[in-house]
């Protein structure tokens, strides 16, 4: 019966009332009611049983019985102490001592706070402690705690009838749920609360402290925790804008400094997987093969890896039961761009300090840091690998090699993947691709393709482009090396003289509305719809224009490409035959169409276009001055001759 008033109380569904206590048979009866004799022999028995020592053996006696009836408590000590107020750590009967080894003596540790409580009930003599109840490093905002659930089970058991704690705040700040358990639960089963510190008893508050003094002090015990959780929080999050790493562990790849702990290093043997996952992705291999080849080579999964370290490690990623490698995993680990030297924090936040569940915050929102610690991955392979993440292919476990198109391959028509066939009459084999629409039936048509012509096409096109990029980049190269004028550069940039003209037309536009709605020509709701597409149109060219100058200066800056990616790109040069490696690091996309024609976009077109615009720029220049000086050399030559006739 208790456990269902206990439950209806939690839920709303009934009112406390003071005037009642509960007996240990449950039984709801009213303060004022007379005892027995029989209830005062109960009460002797149970003193002499919390007068033995060993409280296992008190436990052992009181066990079976219930809480006497009458003027008599059963008192649960309850003592708390929040990660907040936390520099010792003691059990119920142990001695406070702090982390560093140092005993120590504060207010709020549970070791005074024992102290305390026991004093006030040697004092008392309708009192005996029941049991010590000890939630040590557990905070205040919610009642979600071990020991505070096991003092309200010995409660509606019927074994106490009495909680007293050194003030409010150890009881709880949650102002809500402290107020329900004080005004309504405790009184409807007769317990006594008794706050020392704060000069607080239920049995003997009147309605003054109960309806004003009370709820005040809760409240600004709730304060308290709202006003930690902001500085907290604030602290951390200059802590990420600097770039430290806040995760309780490293991420796989990487481990802690010895020295300082938000600073992460390279751990050699995790690093060399991390590198072997990117490389066998840019060779083709889809994400769930590369899971199942890492468990077959025995890899231990980023899990099972940091336990062998005797890692306390509990991760934060749901999974199966299975203690390996899995596709998400793997996928993780290729998508992270702390393997870049960047820091990425802040992803989840907490609703409030009172509800622990995280929400995903937007992308925009997160905290980046660049270059705060060494990479394990090369810039360009990483975003190549971004690319062909965005076409993963799958691929049949039987299957020993991967199509080298595999992710690059798509039908210029519907957009769709073309897929790999093989074809096998009398002993030979014909290999081809088809578009994955055509073969499902959807539509389009076959765009059929023989893989050696579409390798002989593609790798005549890498080797032209490869050339082409080369050639302009030592034109460039020379280029920076004259120190031109970096303004001057950038206004003769095609793009970005492109990119300014559409500009103009939409801000055009949107000024010739005005006038349009002026005159009628347009409703309201028109000029509205019209004008805020324009402006979003001249708003996105306004950015696109601002990166473009970005990437010239940047180019002047550190140069085109990196020394490895320049030198792969002279490697393919000499290559007969394309391999996989190269198709992904140079070409972004194959656009097959009929009539066996081929469409290739390959990466860093912006930065070969920038170079020969500029290269375009600086020849320009050159033939002009060569032009000037000749004829200013003509001129000058003219003069002398005349000069020389006339003195003759």
């Amino acid at each position: 019966m208790k456990k269902d008033i206990y439950v209806k109380l939690m839920a709303g569904q009934i009112s406390g009332t003071p005037g009642f206590r509960c007996c240990g048979s449950c039984r709801l009866f009213s303060n004022n009611k007379v005892r027995g004799e029989t209830m005062k022999e109960k009460s002797i028995n149970h003193k002499k049983h919390f007068l033995k020592e060993d409280d296992s053996q008190r436990k052992e006696a009181c066990a079976g019985q219930e809480a006497p009836r009458g003027n008599y408590y059963y008192v649960a000590m309850y003592l708390r102490l929040s990660r907040e107020d936390n520099d010792v750590g003691v059990s119920c009967d142990g001695n406070a001592e702090g982390r560093d080894g140092v005993f120590r003596a504060e207010s709020n540790s549970i070791g005074s706070q024992r102290e305390l409580i026991r004093n006030y009930i040697r004092e008392q003599e309708d009192m005996e402690l029941f049991d010590c109840y000890a939630d040590d490093n557990y905070s205040g905002s919610n009642f979600n705690r071990p020991e505070f659930k096991r003092m309200i089970s010995d409660i509606e058991a019927g074994r106490v009838n009495c909680v007293i704690v050194k003030d409010l705040s150890r009881f709880g700040r949650d102002y809500i749920e402290t107020g329900r358990y004080l005004d309504r639960v405790f009184p409807a089963l007769g317990v006594r609360f008794i706050a020392l510190t704060d000069r607080y008893d239920s049995f003997l508050a009147d309605a003054g402290e109960r309806n004003i003094v009370l709820p005040v002090k809760n409240f600004i015990n709730d304060s308290y925790c709202r006003d930690i959780s902001i500085k907290v929080k604030s602290q951390l999050a200059v802590k990420r804008r600097s770039g430290e790493c806040l995760a309780a562990f490293a991420v796989y790849g990487y481990r802690k400094s010895q020295e300082e702990k938000n600073k992460l290093l390279i751990d050699d043997y995790a690093a060399g997987i991390v590198r072997r996952i990117f490389s066998w992705k840019i060779e083709g291999m889809a994400v769930s093969a590369i899971a199942r080849k890492l468990n077959e080579l025995h890899i231990l999964s980023p899990k099972e890896y940091k336990k062998s370290l005797d890692l306390n490690y509990r991760g934060g990623f749901a999974g199966g039961s299975s203690p390996g490698w899995s596709s998400p995993a793997v996928k993780r680990i290729l998508t992270n761009e702390v393997y870049l030297g960047h820091m990425v924090q802040g992803k989840t936040e907490r609703i409030n300090y009172k509800v622990k569940k995280n929400i995903m915050k937007p992308k925009e929102e997160w905290v980046r840091v660049e270059n705060v610690h060494a990479p394990v991955i090369s810039q360009d392979d990483f975003w190549i690998v971004q690319n062909l993440l965005q076409a993963d292919g799958r691929v049949r476990p039987e299957k020993k090699e991967t199509s080298p198109f595999m992710g690059l391959l798509f039908c210029g028509d519907c957009g769709e993947q073309m897929i790999r066939r093989v074809n096998h009459y009398k002993g030979t084999e014909k290999v081809y691709y088809i578009c994955s629409t055509k073969n499902r039936g959807e539509g389009c048509s076959r765009h059929s393709m023989e893989e050696g012509v579409l390798k002989g096409l593609v790798g005549d096109a890498v080797r032209g482009y490869a050339n082409d990029f080369m050639e302009q980049e030592k034109l460039f190269a020379q280029a920076r090396e004259r120190q031109a004028n970096l303004e001057a550069v950038v206004s003769c940039n095609q793009e970005i003289v492109r990119l300014k003209k559409e500009q103009d037309k939409y801000d055009s536009l949107c000024l010739g509305l005005h006038e349009d709605l002026r005159k009628g020509v347009v409703t309201k709701e028109e000029f509205e719809r019209l004008h805020s597409k324009f402006q979003r149109k001249a708003d996105f060219l306004l950015e696109a224009e601002k990166e473009q100058e970005k990437l010239v200066r940047e180019m002047f800056r550190s140069g085109v490409l990196s020394a490895g990616r320049l030198a792969s790109f002279q490697e393919s040069l000499e290559l007969k035959d394309i391999d996989r490696h190269t198709l992904a690091s140079m070409v972004k996309r194959i656009r097959v169409y009929e009539e066996k024609r081929v469409e290739i976009e390959f990466y860093f077109q912006d930065r070969y276009k920038a170079m020969a615009d500029i290269n375009q720029y600086f020849t320009v220049e050159e033939n002009v001055g060569n032009s000037l000086r000749k004829n200013r050399g003509k001129a000058v030559s003219e003069t002398t001759s005349s000069q020389t006739e006339g003195g003759v």
